[in-house]
């Protein structure tokens, strides 16, 4: 089953009630429009996604490989029972490196978001990938020339507010001065958001970034080297 706009209404009432009542009166809808498209398009890209890497792990299922509609509130000021985006990851299993990067997909109303990174990253992963940088490691320059001759994916993650590497390239900089770095596509295409080829685009498209994630790899073996 694919998403459709009814899926991306669900999304926008539910997070807008904000009622554990109203969801469970609905969860039906849920099932059908949500639950079940996200699970179905998981399953589908997750072996194209284990060719890249055959430790990345995917279980298909709502709390598993894929977000719960639940917002953890413990540790935030925004009290909102839910979340008005669910996302898919596809990467090691947490319980070996909880820091590691992996891929991902993300659908929320204003359209879907896909590509490779951290959510975060320690002190001696980003240590790791500064040096690779600078010394040229063979690895990070394969990841910088698939970067910058594709123009699907942007680099993102926090930039330092002053460069630490002021003498250095600008585009080397654009990789150096970040706390946290990840390569993401936006798109607003619904029709295709909508369509039964959105699944087909995510195996065509997520491998490209596997020069990246083997880079993003690499720092993580690095560590204290």
């Amino acid at each position: 089953m694919k998403f459709s706009p009814e899926t991306l209404d669900f999304l926008i009432e539910n997070r807008l009630h904000n009622s554990k009542e109203w969801y469970h009166d609905h969860l039906d809808t849920y099932k059908k429009y949500v639950a079940s498209p996200i699970e179905e398009l998981a399953a589908a890209v997750a072996p194209r996604m284990m060719e890249v890497d055959d430790r990345i792990v995917c279980n298909p299922r709502i709390g598993r490989s894929i977000s719960r509609i639940y917002r953890d509130t413990r540790f935030t000021k925004d009290k909102s029972l839910f979340r008005d985006n669910l996302w898919i990851n596809f990467m090691r299993d947490k319980h070996e490196h909880y820091d590691q990067p992996g891929f991902f997909f993300d659908i929320s109303p204003d359209g879907f978001t896909f590509g490779c990174g951290y959510y975060w990253m320690e002190r001696g992963t980003l240590d790791a990938m500064r040096s690779m940088i600078l010394r040229g490691d063979p690895v990070f320059e394969d990841a910088r020339n698939a970067y910058e001759t594709q123009s699907l994916y942007s680099i993102e993650g926090t930039m330092y507010k002053r460069s630490k590497y002021p003498t250095q390239p600008e585009n080397l900089r654009l990789w150096l001065d970040r706390k946290d770095l990840s390569f993401i596509a936006r798109s607003d295409d619904y029709d295709l958001l909508f369509s039964d080829k959105l699944a087909d685009y995510l195996i065509e498209n997520l491998p490209k970034l596997a020069p990246e994630y083997e880079f993003m790899l690499k720092c993580e073996t690095e560590q204290g080297l």
